[in-house]
């Protein structure tokens, strides 16, 4: 039991940790003047590619409860 209660801390660490990086990419890089922290700089910097890997996550949960949905129907029927 508290190994599943540390996961789920972790887990929700780790997506308010991606939350604050994917704001930084996306709506503050553009405002602010570069940090001096070399990954939040090439973020900053990038103009492309920073989109991607953020939009990749929820593209990724949508194709898999699609094929999940579409293996229930094929199991079910």
């Amino acid at each position: 039991m508290n190994s599943a209660l540390n996961t789920g801390h972790f887990l929700a660490l780790l997506s308010v940790v991606f939350f604050c990086l994917a704001s930084y990419a996306i709506l503050l890089s553009p405002f602010l003047p570069l940090s001096g922290v070399l990954i939040l700089d090439a973020l900053a910097n990038d103009t492309h590619y920073k989109y991607f890997f953020i939009l990749l996550i929820p593209t990724t949960a949508y194709f898999v409860i699609a094929n999940w949905v579409g293996w229930q129907y094929y199991r079910n029927s």
